[in-house]
């Protein structure tokens, strides 16, 4: 029976996404998140590209491929038609939290450094708001305090016999 599990745990590796400790909940809210920041940023993009201003219709063209881009990665299969998609998604599984914050987040400021406006900051929120959830995964869980006054406890030992060691030394 061991033998057959380690032969199943070795051919198919777990995504980094559970060895980093996300729960089934968090996933699904990033997942969510990146939808709902799809569908955001394309709304705004098809608002800024209304006007005549070149840097505004640059924006919201970045913002529709923004939008595209999140719905790629995050729900592939809202893209069905398009034949990497899977493949797409299966390469951005695989990447780790804070890689996957970084490129949500840089992704989400280009227009807005593009365009300041309000559409551009309103549109790229909840795009932005998906690389934080995925940045706060990347730090991973919080500390208990058993563990953390244990530490404490030790430091404190630890300075009070330096003391006490150079105290010893000037007598």
């Amino acid at each position: 029976m061991s033998g057959s599990g380690a032969a199943g745990a070795s051919a198919s590796p777990a995504p980094p996404a559970q060895e980093e400790g996300m729960t089934w909940w968090y996933r699904w809210l990033c997942r969510l998140s990146g939808v709902l920041g799809a569908i955001s940023c394309a709304i705004s993009g098809l608002f800024s590209c209304i006007t005549i201003y070149p840097l505004k219709i640059a924006a919201g063209v970045w913002m529709i491929m923004n939008a595209f881009v999140l719905l790629l990665c995050e729900a592939p299969f809202c893209c069905q038609f398009v034949e990497f998609a899977n493949t797409v998604a299966e390469r951005v599984d695989r990447l780790r939290s804070w890689q996957k914050a970084l490129f949500y987040c840089g992704m989400a400021i280009v227009p807005i450094i593009m365009s300041l406006s309000l559409t551009t900051l309103l549109g790229n929120a909840i795009a932005f708001a998906t690389g934080v959830l995925y940045g706060l995964a990347a730090l991973g869980k919080k500390g208990d305090a058993i563990s953390y006054a244990r530490i404490q406890q030790q430091r404190q030992q630890a300075d009070e016999e330096k003391l006490a060691e150079t105290l010893e030394g000037e007598l």
